[in-house]
């Protein structure tokens, strides 16, 4: 079929030029009367539904093909259409036909008036979703399955994390030195932590973490591993109902981790009960992550200790999430805190020492 296709127009009386922008459109269009006699149609709506373009002219909707297109619902459309009583805008149909796969279609029509009312036109313009919509289907099934082994390869690593952390402390059960054992005992703690949040990962949706069970998680699994006595000491979580992404989590936990595990080591020596908060906040992008217990507070002069590995992984992480850190007097006891001021970014933050 050659692309100057012969115009039947003998028993229409319609503008060639009218009659060749619709044949020769790239788009599959139909041109119809008031009663849904065709009476052009482009070459390549006769290409897409295997109609015969030689005999289309002339017929009415209904009995193209097999009959397929004779759909009451449409029909009724488009007469409401000619009538001004209705507009057709990305309506979906499914054409069925016999021994072929249903074609997804979306229809557009509408009137084309010169203002004569004994020439109404409809123009029917029909695209063909099929093939788009089995492709955002097939990629929203690779989405769904891959979100699934994501979900699973994070229950994993959280067991193998596990795995891991009863070794750290079957190994500081063995060994004689005591700083040794201190060393194994802090690792398997932070070990737990981020065993703790791979655990929220793997129920999260969408990457994101709500933080109030993961750090309830993570202190309960941290009272357990380091709290003897539950009468005693305590910690309390008090968080709102924040989600962040799972890499802002995990630093937030490792931050928690660290001065939950110096607290429980240092503000408790002789004391009878004691406890500590754990408290996180934001409003907008700005947030505030707090650490304070109500034990003996900080040492002073030659007293106070020189930071170790602790204070040097809270003052990088709470860098790497541009925030600054505060260490002040909590009356009794020790707070330390975490702001970010989302105004702020990018300014080279100077936290204090821990």
């Amino acid at each position: 079929m050659g692309p100057f296709m012969p115009i039947k127009s003998a028993i229409f009386a319609e503008a060639p030029s009218t009659l060749a922008v619709v044949v020769l459109s790239n788009e599959p269009l139909l041109l119809l009367s008031t009663d849904l006699q065709i009476i052009a149609a482009s070459i390549s709506f006769c290409n897409a539904f295997a109609i015969d373009a030689a005999t289309i002219v002339g017929r009415r909707l209904g009995t193209l093909g097999n009959g397929e297109w004779n759909m009451p619902k449409l029909v009724s459309l488009l007469n409401a259409t000619a009538s001004g009583n209705a507009k057709i805008e990305a309506y979906e149909i499914d054409l069925k036909r016999p021994n072929q796969k249903t074609r997804q279609l979306v229809v557009n029509a509408q009137i084309l008036d010169d203002g004569q009312k004994d020439h109404v036109r409809l123009l029917l313009a029909v695209t063909d979703m099929t093939d788009a919509r089995a492709t955002a289907r097939l990629k929203d099934d690779l989405l769904n399955d891959k979100a699934i082994l994501i979900q699973e390869v994070q229950h994993r690593v959280a067991n193998s994390l596990q795995i891991i952390a009863s070794i750290l402390m079957q190994g500081a059960r063995r060994v004689q030195s005591d700083e040794a054992r201190d060393h194994l005992q802090n690792a398997h703690h932070r070990v737990m932590s981020i065993s703790a949040v791979q655990k929220q990962l793997s129920t999260s949706k969408g990457g994101k973490v709500p933080l109030k069970a993961y750090m309830a998680l993570l202190c309960e699994s941290l009272g357990a591993s380091m709290i003897a006595d539950q009468d005693r000491l305590s910690i309390a979580v008090k968080v709102d109902d924040s989600s962040v992404e799972a890499d802002v989590s995990i630093s937030l936990g490792l931050i928690v981790t660290e001065l939950v595990i110096n607290a429980l080591k240092h503000a408790f020596p002789d004391q009878p009960k004691g406890k500590i908060t754990v408290s996180y906040a934001s409003k907008g992008r700005d947030w505030t992550l707090m650490v304070a217990d109500d034990g003996i507070g900080m040492p002073t002069g030659p007293a106070t200790p020189k930071a170790g590995l602790g204070t040097g992984i809270v003052e990088a992480l709470a860098k790497n999430l541009q925030g600054t850190l505060e260490v002040s007097c909590a009356e009794p006891g020790t707070a330390v805190t975490v702001r970010h001021n989302a105004d702020a970014e990018g300014q080279t933050a100077a936290p204090s020492a821990a």
